[in-house]
């Protein structure tokens, strides 16, 4: 899903400025929005541009702030970016504004003589001017008692203390000339001082009151607040206040309470004053138990030094860091320890899910150290961690598909560059999710190099979750996409590793620079038309062509933004748009020129479009209203139109709109070759993946005609989703999703009856078990359903000893899945189903290959199955292999599966594979009397194991006469090679040799090969 490419590019952090000593950068900051980041010095605090990355203003610290006020130790921005909230050593609060001055240049082309070329081409996202900055100090904040955790708001600034344990809140500094502009000179009135000193009444539902907050984590998005205490656990808490005009949890006006003060005829003013009803409530995510004579120490006497010094006690599973993933509603945790997990967000009823700890892979034992950093992409696909001494990223169902502690081979650690493959202390995903900013952590020896930026290439259906986008395997990277073209290659080409079969398109660069980043990328069915489409507007290509296709009127490009996704249905594109403040979908024609005057149809929709979805001549399009619009696609003989069927609301079944990423349904057999399409939305099944579920919504009437939905989850926390509707027999309407180990196949989705839900727990969704588990050891991109292969990609690290940087790419993987379900439907005795679905592929060069590894799997777990058994009656009663056997049969490569398998398994296993195989001297009788000679030979390695040969060696004799009428000189050898082998006096090898009169017979073959020759 997420690969990092190419090498990490090193920014220096070390401000151009005269008589500045270079000072270690501590911590790394980006802007709410990611526009800007900053870096933090001991004593200095810079602004810098992430695309492209540049400084644009520095501020330094005076020896005198420094010594009265500390030293520098962590930096936030307001959620307005307007000021930046420096955090020191001595608990002081430095506030620096951040001005905006657009009508400053920070950066120009240096002046050039008129002959010099001026054509200075401007890469992804840098054609947009340079936005200058200042940075001003503003005041400083004195806290009393050990300042801990900052989080800036809005309207106020939230802080956690030591001594005593509080949380406070304090607004921001409003100046005296603002006074009279703000509120009629009520500046801020609603957020006064607020003071809550942890205790046993107020704090009751904290697992221990005796504990500060050290971290406070808020998504403001998601208006989701989080704690980290002292002691390493942590907490989903929110602010009650019943009479506040906002909720300070989420920033949002609350309503509700400005109905009740009208009800009871109460002044807002009046209430904004009463605090006292105020009260953090909160619910415990992150538990663990601490040890007994942890427990004790406290109650000994907690402030001897010597006894702490000599009992420190350190929580392996104390959390140190935190990051919320919103898209997919649960959180990461970094433990002190270096481990992780994931765990979902509490239920309304308070109700704690069970963690999920997710495998860091370390095959050098190497030390991790504590976490130091975690960030979720912002489509919540990957997770970026930093540990003390290494990085990694994962994805959302616990798959690792990058780390990195340390190098493996041996590299010149002077020349070395990047610091980060060492340590990061700091990291966050740039806009768009194709570079990760890492901040190394310091080392003595070098003071500058600690900031890099690594380049990633990313699965197009983090974007748009498209059917057409999991045919292909379909990689975006900052400025070119990659198409996998193994399906259009011969089989051999597909399976082999070292072949390259993907193609590189760059995107123009007179697009890129005004648009970056990309925002969504669709592929055409059959792979040769791609749409892209950035901040604004659009582009698409031909790859039968070459050529991109762009608007030539650059205001109408840029007065449009694609919100929802772009599909092709043939030559045609259809897009959902925004378009000042309205929504479209609108058609594009491949054939003719981008422009508004092309457009071929346009249709409004009220709100905004969520995701878009094509089923044969069916676009559905679910919006942010949580309604489904089902259109069909209607060609004329001029252009082509969108006919609405129907619509239908998910209220009560969908409660997030927004969380849906992936949509298609399925119709049932009847309405497709009876039914009229119009009428297909009552009757269809409809597949979402909401957040990580995967659900099924079954379509019922009632009595009034009424179409209701019955709810299924299939799986949860599904990272790659896609449905096969037609063809290739047994796989028709079956349901495929990966969820971070492996693929999980529902083969016959529309037959899953409700009944079939198993409950695993009271905090856990109902699952319907899947008919096949495919475990990979890679991550999936697509599954080519006609070649039986599931292609993706790992990620590989180089190094040399003669380069100072580590080289990423991406090696392309594949995987049979033909045995799999072959293994499901032989166990259920379908026999006839698997003859059928196997056809399909049995003209594939590998074919026999699936067919052995189906064959060797079943009795490997046979006979593991029997050796766990006392009885083998009892252990065996359900053996699948007598089917398998039965099912081979039907095919022509049965003899060699069956001795292929032979020969990669144990000969303990041999007694029962021919026991219903069937003998193998009779075997070897079939193949000599169907000419089947190379298939002979290996039967007679079996028979030799087994010590089923004569001591004539009739059977190999008789073999190597049929080779040497059949001029199979390559088998003679080997037979000649085998018969020396099996007797050291010779004997054996001579009685063949003069049976066979081989010899003469390989000469006159070599004089008549000479003889041609030399004619020629």
């Amino acid at each position: 899903m997420y690969f990092p490419t190419s090498a990490a590019r090193q920014l220096s952090t070390v401000p151009a400025l005269p008589n500045l000593p270079p000072e270690s950068v501590i911590c790394l900051c980006p802007s709410p929005r990611k526009a800007l980041f900053c870096t933090l010095t001991r004593n200095g605090v810079t602004a810098w541009r992430v695309r492209p990355p540049a400084v644009l203003a520095y501020l330094s610290r005076t020896p005198t702030s420094l010594i009265e006020h500390g030293e520098n130790v962590g930096v936030q921005w307001s959620p307005d970016s307007s000021r930046l909230v420096i955090q020191t050593s001595e608990s002081y609060l430095v506030l620096v504004s951040v001005e905006f001055r657009p009508e400053e240049i920070v950066y120009q082309a240096p002046p050039l003589p008129p002959n010099a070329q001026r054509n200075f081409l401007a890469g992804p996202g840098e054609g947009l001017p340079f936005q200058s900055i200042n940075l001003v100090f503003e005041g400083v904040v004195r806290v009393e008692g050990t300042l801990l955790g900052v989080s800036p708001r809005r309207h106020h600034l939230i802080f956690s203390t030591k001594n005593p344990p509080t949380i406070q809140r304090i607004p921001w500094p409003v100046d005296s000339e603002d006074v009279n502009q703000v509120e009629g000179g009520k500046p801020n009135q609603r957020r006064g001082y607020d003071t809550w000193i942890f205790n046993d009444h107020d704090f009751s539902w904290l697992v221990d009151t005796d504990v500060s907050v050290s971290q406070i984590i808020h998504s403001r998005v998601m208006g989701i607040e989080t704690w980290i205490t002292s002691d390493g656990r942590v907490y989903f808490v929110r602010l009650h206040d019943y009479f506040e005009l906002e909720d300070n949890a989420s920033g949002s006006r609350d309503d509700n309470f400005q109905d009740e003060a009208r009800h009871r005829h109460i002044s807002l003013d009046s209430i904004s004053t009463a605090h006292s009803r105020q009260g953090w409530r909160g619910t415990c995510v992150h538990d663990f138990e601490t040890p007994r004579w942890v427990q004790k120490q406290r109650r000994i006497d907690p402030d001897e030094s010597l006894h702490v010094q000599n009992r420190t006690y350190e929580e392996p599973r104390r959390a140190v860091a935190i990051a919320i993933n919103g898209k997919f509603s649960f959180i990461a945790i970094g433990t002190f320890s270096g481990g992780l997990e994931f765990i979902n967000f509490p239920s309304q009823e308070g109700i704690t899910p069970k963690s999920k700890t997710i495998h860091v892979p370390n095959p050098y034992n190497r030390i991790t150290g504590e976490v130091c950093a975690l960030e979720w992409s912002s489509d919540g696909y990957v997770l970026a961690v930093g540990w003390k001494h290494g990085w990694g990223i994962f994805s959302v169902g616990g798959r690792c598909l990058a780390s990195g502690f340390g190098v493996d081979d041996l590299v010149d650690e002077e020349r070395f560059q990047d610091a980060f493959m060492y340590g990061v202390r700091n990291l966050f995903w740039a806009p768009g999710n194709y570079e990760l900013l890492v901040l190394a952590q310091s080392s003595p020896r070098k003071v500058d190099g600690q900031l890099f930026v690594i380049s990633f290439a990313k699965s197009a259906t983090t974007g748009q979750h498209s059917p057409d986008n999991t045919r292909y395997a379909f990689l975006q990277l900052d400025d070119r996409v990659l198409v996998y073209r193994g399906a259009d290659q011969p089989d051999m080409s597909v399976i082999n590793p070292e072949s390259d079969v993907w193609q590189h398109i760059k995107i123009p660069q007179s697009y890129l620079a005004t648009n970056w980043p990309i925002q969504y990328s669709s592929l055409s069915s059959d792979g040769r038309l791609i749409a892209i489409a950035g901040r604004r507007g659009l582009i698409h290509y031909s790859s039968t062509s070459g050529r991109w296709k762009i608007f030539n009127d650059e205001q109408q490009e840029q007065a449009f933004a694609v919100k929802g996704g772009l599909l092709w249905f043939h030559h045609v594109l259809i897009v959902a748009v925004e378009v000042s403040k309205t929504y479209q979908i609108r058609l594009y024609s491949r054939d003719m020129e981008l422009s508004n005057q092309n457009v071929l149809h346009r249709e409004v929709v009220p709100s905004q479009v969520i995701i878009l979805s094509l089923v044969d001549n069916s676009l559905l399009v679910y919006t942010a209203d949580n309604t489904l619009y089902h259109f069909l696609i209607v060609p004329t003989a001029e252009t082509i139109k969108l006919h609405l069927c129907g619509s239908i609301t998910f209220n009560g079944i969908i409660s997030a709109p927004s969380a849906v990423r992936m949509l298609s349904w399925m119709i049932p057999s009847a309405q497709k070759q009876l039914g009229d399409p119009v009428d297909d939305l009552s009757v269809a099944t409809v597949l979402m993946v909401v957040g990580g579920q995967m659900i099924l919504l079954r379509p019922r009437k009632s009595a009034n005609q009424e179409v209701k939905y019955d709810m299924q989850i299939f799986a949860d926390r599904v990272e790659f989703c896609w449905i096969h509707l037609r063809g290739i027999g047994t796989l028709e309407n079956s349901l495929w999703g990966y969820d971070g180990h492996g693929i999980r196949v529902w083969l016959n989705a529309l037959a899953i009856e409700a009944s079939q839900q198993r409950g695993k727990g009271d905090d856990e969704p109902e699952n319907v078990k899947e008919s096949v588990n495919i475990p990979l050891d890679f991550y999936p991109l697509s599954v080519l359903m006609d070649k039986g292969i599931i292609i993706g990609a790992e990620h590989e690290a180089a190094t040399r000893s003669n380069i100072s940087f580590v080289m990423f790419r991406h090696a392309t993987s594949s995987h049979l899945f033909l045995h799999h379900i072959l293994r499901f439907l032989l166990g259920n005795r379908q026999i006839r189903e698997a003859v059928t679905f196997a056809s399909h592929y049995k003209d594939l060069v590998y074919f026999a290959h699936a067919l052995e590894i189906l064959l060797h799997t079943v009795v490997e777990s046979e006979a593991t199955l029997e050796s766990d058994t006392d009885s083998e009656d009892g252990g065996l009663a359900d053996a699948v292999l007598p089917t398998v056997v039965e099912f081979l049969d039907h095919f022509d490569a049965a003899l060699d599966v069956v001795v292929g398998c032979a020969r990669k398994t144990e000969l303990t296993r041999w007694r029962r594979l021919f026991s219903i195989v069937g003998n193998p001297k009779s075997l070897f009788e079939t193949c000599l009397a169907t000419q089947r000679l190379k298939t002979a030979g290996s039967y007679l390695l079996v028979l030799h194991n087994l010590e089923q040969l004569d001591e004539n060696n009739d059977d190999a004799v008789r073999l190597l006469q049929s080779a040497v009428g059949g001029k199979d000189w390559q088998l003679c050898r080997e037979l000649l090679r085998f018969l020396h082998s099996v007797d050291d006096t010779g004997a054996a090898l001579r009685n063949a040799l003069s049976k066979t009169n081989v010899v003469s017979f390989i000469e006159n073959d070599s004089e008549v090969s000479s003889d041609s020759s030399g004619s020629l």
